[in-house]
């Protein structure tokens, strides 16, 4: 068994190929299956934020000293 990548002959490097090209549908394919599977579709809704009542922030920068 030859262990580098660079003396393999071309049947190994077929073998690669042909496994990475699975891999990849398959990972491609699940993705696609998992987007489609969610509840929101293609609609998109607006959601709207209403201002509060104003509220008044103050700070001191005096330090208090014992």
């Amino acid at each position: 068994m030859n262990h580098s990548i660079y003396s393999a002959d071309r049947m190994t490097h077929l073998k690669i190929v042909v496994v990475a090209l699975t891999a990849g549908i398959l990972v491609a394919g699940f993705g696609i299956a998992v987007h489609n599977a969610s509840d929101e579709g293609y609609t998109q809704t607006a959601r709207v934020m209403k201002a509060g009542k104003p509220v008044a922030i103050t700070s001191s920068s005096n330090s208090l000293v014992r």
